[in-house]
């Protein structure tokens, strides 16, 4: 193999190509950047950069020094075996590393609105929260509830419009995010509400009210970037269809990061986690692919988010599990998933970093744990095992 061409240059992309060159690859890097900035971590866009702690977020990577051809600026616009066809012409490979990423989704309406995806959008948002102006953020998920974490920071007039019945409802479940209804204190939060377009001026809602803002930001998710391989020869379904290897159907290519819909062996069904924890660890498992190894991507889905001054961290898969508490009542605590036969199946904590630690690695090894110990927070996640 000569020349691997990686299409994205976001976290997933630069740690292939480390990934790549620490397992002895000599050949050949390309590295496509459709942004024209160096490459960054798009986490703290969310964070540090919206609430103004800083203005850069760039990955700690010389590319100069590991000999790679960066080009920013350069988009992938289709794809057939060994050509990758871009903005500035065709461009041969020997194996391709699919790491496009997602794109956010948009509201209907004709009306201006914010989406938060580069450090762009990021710095452009927050230029707009100024003392008294009047944000409407839709969608209380993970990216929601921090753009209005910065919002009420700044002195905006937050409003938060969710069409589940609490926050994080679709995220997680209902039940945990009425829990973290208290924290929107001083936000006006419109529960079981849709938007049906974005005018000037403001949101117009199903029911009809209109709601006046200076700011409209939609939070409602993303989709895999994968338009450019809409002609390609190659498995889409929910982003890059990848086997539990991250090979795609088409030889010699790989797909990692926020478009790549993997095999999990440990769910037996395919896995699209659109979260760094991913951009960083399914690289290693993607270049082994594309030097004839055969290493399994088969992680416990992991992400957090800081909301409101709390740091709330998941670890898992709740599909089919019942929840208990631990910390019932106090301002600290964890939800806990367990199977039928009292296996943690996922795991949910505000401001406990240990129970997430510790319950990460009880849901890897599989192990059951004693429910009625489970409920006591004073007791370690890890003496619970049973």
């Amino acid at each position: 193999m000569n020349h691997v061409v990686v299409v994205g240059a976001g976290l997933a992309g630069v740690r292939s190509v480390e990934a790549l060159r620490g397992r002895g690859y000599e050949g050949g890097i390309t590295l496509l950047g459709q942004e024209r900035h160096r490459p960054y971590d798009r986490p703290p866009l969310s964070k540090a950069v919206l609430l103004g702690e800083t203005d850069r977020t760039y990955v700690d990577v010389d590319l100069e020094a590991m000999e790679v051809d960066f080009r920013p600026g350069v988009a992938a616009k289709g794809l057939r075996e060994g050509v990758v066809e871009t903005t500035e012409g065709e461009l041969p490979f020997d194996g391709l590393v699919i790491a496009t990423g997602a794109d956010p989704i948009r509201l209907p309406g004709d009306g201006p609105q914010h989406v938060l995806r580069t450090i762009d959008d990021a710095l452009l948002l927050r230029a707009t929260f100024v003392a008294g102006a009047r944000v409407v953020v839709v969608g209380a998920g993970w990216i929601g509830a921090e753009v209005a974490t910065a919002a009420r920071r700044a002195g905006c007039a937050v409003t938060v419009v969710e069409a589940g019945r609490a926050p994080l409802a679709h995220a997680v479940a209902p039940e945990v995010g009425e829990r973290i209804i208290p924290w929107y204190d001083g936000i006006d939060l419109r529960l079981g509400a849709m938007v049906s377009e974005v005018d000037e001026g403001g949101v117009r809602l199903t029911c009809g009210e209109f709601l006046d803002a200076d700011v409209v930001v939609a939070g409602i998710g993303v989709r895999p970037a994968v338009e450019w391989l809409a002609d390609a020869d190659i498995d889409l379904h929910n982003g890059v269809v990848t086997d539990e290897h991250l090979r795609t159907s088409m030889p010699g290519v790989v797909a990692v990061g926020d478009c790549a819909a993997w095999w999990s062996r440990r769910y037996g069904r395919r896995l699209r986690v659109e979260h760094w924890d991913t951009a960083l660890g399914a690289p290693e498992v993607a270049a082994a692919a594309l030097l004839g190894q055969d290493e399994v991507y088969d992680p416990v889905p992991y992400f957090w988010s800081e909301q409101f001054g709390h740091m709330v961290q998941f670890a898992g898969d709740p599909q089919e599990a019942r929840l208990l508490y631990r910390g019932e009542g106090e301002p600290k605590w964890t939800a806990c998933w367990l199977t039928s036969d009292d296996r943690l199946a996922a795991i949910l904590t505000v401001d406990r970093p240990r129970d997430l630690v510790q319950g990460r690695r009880i849901i890897e090894a599989g192990q059951h744990l004693d429910a009625a110990l489970l409920a006591d927070s004073q007791v370690p996640l890890r003496d619970c095992v049973v």
